[in-house]
């Protein structure tokens, strides 16, 4: 029998300091909302979220010379867990909408769209799929409007139709910023704009210079000090008496040409065998099994995987707590979710270099249950 992972997985810590609770906690900051502010954040007028994609805290931490503002930030800030998976499109789902996966719905990057035999990318919405039927719950700027509070979201151009972003993040004024100036100043204007303002704004540039040139590479560290001077400059600028909270939605690791465990080659394949869809990423499988093939695709995942991975049933997974608080699931959100679900340990990935070859090919990869996917950082910054 082969071994299991030597290390603990790290599960999200849903309804205590996840980024869920982050969002819903912000909200709750600017409302009075007492009940909802599970982190204790101080009241305040205008609270401005700005999310980093790809800077884990254990990164944060690793390269302060890079980043000396951030580092500063973070000396007694206090650690988030991401979620599961620790991905862009389910901690986005997360943040947009203060609710654990198991609720929101958007439980990773490709997952079943129950009935049809086919996969969900969040990152490139099917056209025949309705965003806001997929997560119809509504989202922290729908209830900051309904409470009076101005809502705005900042991000690139292309960002402001996506499915991802009608699914989890609709409800703002939308304002196009390609460039890491104009992010930080059009965060800034939309802030002034309101004695009452929640504004979200996104980074994308980290991750994907992680995901090319890896974490910790030359690329990525430059990367990270460009980072560090949009959040000195966007703090500089912002109204007195703003509440500035950066946060991000996964870390990253380094998974080499060793570390990958190919499903569509070599002895590896037979983790193929009685499985009708190959859903999730590298570093986080969804396994929809064919019929009366669960058992065994589960059987065969923990064998072959061994101490590379956790390979959970979907009961398993839902009963430990993976997507939301233990044994906690909307039903309908159920179906979504493989009949076998893997997360890698250590810097293993499970690829399919054939039908994923972009994906495979990532040097940086996430989506985990490892300390340096799931703890992201909350670093906290008010404006004098």
């Amino acid at each position: 029998m082969a071994r299991e992972p030597r290390t603990s997985p790290i599960l999200p810590s849903y309804g205590e300091s996840s980024l869920a609770d982050l969002s819903s906690s912000v909200l709750a900051s600017l409302t009075g909302d007492q009940a909802g502010n599970v982190l204790g954040l101080p009241e305040t007028g205008r609270a401005c979220l700005l999310i980093i994609d790809g800077l884990g805290l254990e990164l944060l931490r690793a390269h302060q010379a890079a980043a000396p503002f951030l580092a500063e930030l973070a000396f007694n800030s206090r650690p988030l867990t991401a979620g599961f998976p620790s991905t862009t499109v389910t901690s986005l789902g997360s943040l947009g909408t203060g609710l654990p996966p198991s609720v929101h719905g958007m439980l990773g990057y490709q997952v079943a769209i129950p009935g049809t035999g086919r996969l969900l990318n969040g990152l490139n919405w099917p056209k025949d799929v309705d965003p806001v039927g997929w997560q119809p719950r509504p989202t922290i700027f729908d209830r900051a409007f309904a409470a009076g509070v101005s809502a705005t979201y900042v991000a690139p151009r292309g960002y402001e139709k996506s499915g991802l972003s009608m699914a989890a993040l609709r409800g703002p004024q939308f304002k196009g910023a390609d460039s890491l100036g104009t992010l930080a100043a059009m965060t800034a204007e939309a802030l002034a704009e309101s004695d009452a303002a929640l504004v979200a704004a996104y980074h994308g540039d980290l991750d994907s210079t992680g995901h090319v040139y890896g974490v910790s590479s030359q690329a990525w560290v430059f990367q990270l000090s460009h980072v560090n001077r949009l959040v000195e400059q966007l703090a500089s600028a912002l109204p007195t008496g703003t509440a500035l909270y950066v946060t991000a939605d996964h870390g990253m690791v380094n998974v080499g040409p060793d570390d990958k465990i190919d499903t569509d080659d070599g002895p590896a394949a037979v983790l193929r065998e009685g499985v009708a869809l190959l859903g999730g990423e590298p570093r986080a499988r969804h396994v929809y099994a064919a019929p009366g093939a669960a058992a065994d695709v589960l059987a065969t995942w923990r064998e072959v995987l061994g101490e590379h991975a956790w390979v959970a049933s979907r009961e398993e997974a839902v009963k430990d707590g993976w997507f939301g608080p233990p044994g906690v699931i909307d039903e309908a959100m159920a179906a979504r979710i493989g009949d076998v679900v893997a997360a890698c340990a250590g810097t293993s990935a499970v690829i399919a270099s054939k039908a994923e070859p972009l994906q495979s090919s990532l040097f940086g990869m996430h989506g985990s249950l490892t300390a340096a996917e799931q703890l992201v950082p909350m670093l906290a910054f008010a404006a004098q």
